[in-house]
């Protein structure tokens, strides 16, 4: 079976990333278009050129990869992308041939993480249209990154039961620290999860924001809405 888990940043991705990748039965690739999507649009991210040099940055050769059989003589392969590093001119037709899944977190939620990492983000940095693109032509399984931290057991065996997926307790917690598979922007946005070793518990209260990001919420609610009523 082939993953692809589909989201935006800042939305429990990485972690439930570690999740299939603590399972000895997957193989696992993270974020397999970012450096092309940096490369084709010139936008500046953090770490920008040691993700240019250490990653492929030819969308053609990537999607040729997620297509090819699953590395490492595994069973399983895991591929955590953002939608939004889908730019119009990469090919897609790959994911036909995967089981698409579809990750969301509340627009608030995400915009106060990834505002603590980059300044200033704007609808497209954050992926909710982009993501809801993808979906429609790739519909799949939603899961909220709420209630998996809620209940991390009881939503990742409904999502394995629904893919057609043995869960694997194995799945609930990984070993601290960074992971063989991580892509090399990890020193910078994946500082927390390094320090975890399984989700997470239910989180608070939506966080209060000001009047720009409290904006940029509101553009993207309508993505969100949209996948939310449909999660598993």
């Amino acid at each position: 079976m082939k993953i692809a888990m589909w989201s935006g940043p800042r939305n429990l991705s990485t972690a439930m990333m570690y999740a299939f990748g603590n399972r000895a039965d997957f193989a696992v690739w993270d974020e397999p278009f970012y450096a092309a999507y940096l490369a084709a649009t010139g936008i500046d991210h953090p770490m920008r050129d040691d993700v240019l040099a250490g990653h492929e940055t030819d969308p053609v050769r990537v999607a040729d990869r997620c297509s090819r059989s699953i590395p490492d003589g595994k069973a399983h392969f895991y591929m955590k992308h953002m939608g939004f590093h889908m730019e119009p001119s990469f090919p897609l037709d790959w994911a036909s041939e995967c089981v698409n899944v579809h990750l969301i977190r509340h627009p608030a939620r995400v915009v106060a993480s990834y505002r603590a990492k980059r300044e200033n983000p704007k609808l497209r940095d954050i992926g909710f249209e982009q993501q809801a693109k993808v979906f429609e032509q790739f519909p799949g399984p939603v899961i909220d990154s709420a209630k998996i931290r809620r209940d991390p057991e009881g939503c990742l065996r409904k999502l394995c039961e629904t893919i057609g997926l043995d869960f694997d307790p194995a799945m609930l917690a990984w070993p601290k620290g960074p992971k063989a598979f991580d892509g090399v922007w990890a020193p910078h946005w994946y500082g927390a999860v390094h320090k975890s070793n399984g989700f997470a518990g239910a989180e608070g209260p939506l966080p209060d924001l000001d009047s720009d990001a409290a904006g940029l919420v509101e553009a993207a609610m309508p993505y969100y809405e949209r996948l939310s009523v449909l999660t598993i």
